[in-house]
């Protein structure tokens, strides 16, 4: 576990499910925990930082490890509106809607991307310069670079998930609160993300014209 900025940590530990590593954050200062996973370490890794109240679900696909919180800490867990039907029946654990524009924890606003599934948010965290948390929007490949997953897992219609994606991060980008990116699946980016986005948006842009 290793802190990103002050009071915003990150872990990578390995998903059997889809076999790869993906990643988790816990901001303390907001309570919240974001996509998580048990550390390697334990959960009581997570404890020795601070008492999480929140779990938030940047996708209806990242429920993980959430049930583990639950049990250890009492978390609550919230999830985008539309996302709710995956949790329906069955022994799913209960999980509470946000709409996009909420403050879904103290210091944490739900933001809409949308486009490869309707629930799919990126949480704005006011620590530090401002930090955008993405779900499966954009990720980073094996050289760091940011990109967007296979089209393969964008359904029938890759150009048009593509493109929608790209309006989103459009306007994501005209906030000027965030300099940091994490991401459910890469690395963080402590600084210079804004600039980072920016030029990924661009790209995609002159691609698609």
């Amino acid at each position: 576990m290793d802190e990103v900025l002050p009071g915003v940590l990150h872990w990578t530990s390995f998903h059997e499910g889809i076999g790869q590593p993906v990643h988790s954050h816990f901001y303390v200062e907001g309570a919240a925990l974001f996509d998580p996973r048990v550390p390697e370490e334990g959960i009581e890794d997570v404890a020795r930082h601070g008492r999480p109240e929140t779990v938030l679900l940047s996708n209806r696909h990242h429920l993980r490890h959430a049930a583990c919180f639950v049990e250890r800490f009492g978390c609550a867990i919230k999830a985008q509106r539309s996302g709710l039907h995956e949790f329906e029946g069955g022994d799913e654990p209960d999980v509470l809607p946000f709409d996009f524009g909420d403050t879904v924890a103290p210091g944490v606003t739900a933001l809409e991307v949308g486009a490869l599934t309707p629930e799919d948010t990126a949480f704005h965290i006011a620590a530090g310069p401002g930090v955008l948390l993405f779900a499966d929007a954009v990720i980073r490949d094996g050289d760091g670079e940011l990109t967007y997953v296979p089209g393969s897992l964008m359904g029938d219609d890759p150009e048009g998930v593509r493109a929608g994606l790209t309006a989103a991060l459009r306007r994501l980008l005209e906030r000027d609160d965030f300099d940091a990116l994490l991401f459910a699946h890469g690395e963080p980016v402590a600084q210079g993300g804004h600039a980072r986005l920016a030029a990924f948006v661009a790209a995609q842009e002159r691609a698609a014209a």
